[in-house]
Parts: structure tokens; C-alpha cells; sequence
């Protein structure tokens, strides 16, 4: 299933739905962060997705974060609530979402980066090298918050 990201785009199609997500930013011993080439919109973004059904939050991102990117991870922190109204995603088959993610703060323990049918790149990048990946800008909010401790993000 495709989808398109529209953020602050006032052509974006009106939501029709609010699904809860989690995201996982894995920070190894080095201050590499996890991040994943998504195949549908060909952008670099941490792991995450859709929250289960008897599932915690934390549990979601564990998840997620395993099925994206082949690295097990656990939570060690909490980055924020990202709800904001102007990030809007179109899925193919109808599904408008209004983003609704909880990203948390984590660490590798085990697993190795490998593609899978959700990511065609997983890796570990540096923070000074960020700027060379097209990353999405919600995305980049995430991470220039951890980045410059400008968390727990409560909006």
C-alpha cells in the first residue's frame, strides 16, 4: 500500500482518521541513530508504526523497531507526543491519518540492520551526517529534539 506525507500543505486531503503510533530513536554506544529508508516514500525515518491491540506504547516500538530494521532494541527514555494536525498521511487505499505518534529514546541489544519489505536501507548514521539524508521534516523534529535535549516534546 502507498501513501503520500503532507505536512503544512494546505492541498492536503482533509484526515478521516487518528491512529496511534509509536517510533523507536535508537542511539548506539557511538551516538549513531537508527534509521530506516522507507520503500513508500523513499525517506529516511526512524522505526516505527501502528499501535496493536493489547499492545503498550513501549511494546509498539520494540516492535516496530525489530520488523523495520532487524535491530532489537529497549526503551530508555522518552522523547515525546507528536500530534500535530498539519501532518497529514494519504494511504492508497483511502486511510487519511492525522499524525498521532509517541516516540521514545532507545538502545541497540541485539540484531543487525536488514532490509525487509517496509525499508530497502537500514543503518546507524551519525549525527553530523544527517544532513546528507532526505529525511522527513516531522522526522527531523524528532531528532533535532533529541539531538539538542529539547524534550519530552508535549504536542
Amino acid at each position: 500500500m502507498g501513501r503520500t506525507e503532507y505536512y503544512y500543505d494546505p492541498s492536503a486531503p482533509k484526515a478521516n482518521t487518528l491512529i496511534p503510533a509509536s517510533n523507536l530513536l535508537v542511539v548506539d554506544d557511538s551516538g549513531a541513530i537508527l534509521l530506516q529508508r522507507r520503500r513508500d516514500t523513499g525517506q529516511w525515518a526512524l522505526p516505527g508504526g501502528a499501535q496493536d491491540i493489547g499492545e503498550t506504547a513501549t511494546e509498539c516500538a520494540v516492535r516496530e523497531c525489530l520488523e523495520e530494521t532487524g535491530i532489537t532494541a529497549e526503551v530508555t527514555g522518552f522523547l515525546g507526543v507528536y500530534t500535530d494536525p498539519n501532518h497529514i498521511v494519504a494511504y492508497t487505499d483511502g486511510e487519511i491519518r492525522q499524525q498521532h505518534e509517541t516516540t521514545y529514546i532507545g538502545r541497540p541489544t541485539g540484531g543487525a540492520p536488514t532490509v525487509n519489505d517496509e525499508a530497502d536501507g537500514v543503518r546507524f548514521i551519525q549525527p553530523a551526517d544527517l544532513g546528507r539524508y532526505d529525511i522527513h521534516p516531522s522526522m527531523r523534529l524528532q531528532i533535532g529534539n533529541y539531538l539538542s535535549g529539547a524534550y519530552p516534546h508535549l504536542g
